[in-house]
């Protein structure tokens, strides 16, 4: 049972999660859901990375078992914005922005371990990348519509490579 739940829970859990951060962004979702979203994902992130940790020791899976590590830490970073009001923004963004660029470079190693899906993992990472710098222009006033095309670029790039792995 938990071998199918590690294997296929991130087909849904990625693109749940950039849906999820997008509604908060455009204020659909509440502050508190936001926070519980982020406890969720930080205890899928803890349950992946324990229970698959032997499993992720070599080839392709060893720069996942990195990327779980630092997002357990960002994801952690993003409560963290929830108790310290001051550095509320600093944190969020941490936590939104590193989640945009993390997964890029496990999908940058992935295409370089499996060169016959290279284009479905280095397209994912390049458009988990692509919104990351276009998220990164809201913060100069660049608008709303970009902030949605950055969260749809991201979820896309992303889910396209769970999906691949997943079928592996």
């Amino acid at each position: 049972m938990f071998r199918k739940i590690r294997a296929f829970g991130p087909v849904v859990l990625i693109p749940a999660a950039w849906l999820a951060a997008g509604a908060g962004y455009a204020d659909y979702l509440s502050n508190d859901g936001i926070l519980i979203a982020h406890l969720i994902m930080a205890s899928f992130i803890a349950f992946f990375a324990i229970t698959g940790w032997d499993d992720m020791d070599q080839g392709a899976l060893r720069a996942w078992r990195l990327v779980l590590v630092a997002g357990f830490v960002i994801t952690i970073a993003g409560v963290g914005g929830f108790a310290f009001s001051s550095l509320d923004t600093v944190l969020h963004a941490t936590s939104l922005v590193g989640w945009m660029v993390l997964p890029a470079v496990g999908l940058a190693y992935t295409a370089r371990e499996l060169p016959d899906s290279v284009l479905v993992y280095a397209g994912g990472g390049a458009l988990s990348v692509l919104g990351a710098v276009l998220f990164l222009g809201t913060f100069v006033g660049l608008g709303e519509l970009i902030a949605a095309a950055a969260f749809a670029l991201v979820a896309l790039g992303q889910t396209a490579g769970i999906v691949d792995a997943a079928r592996r």
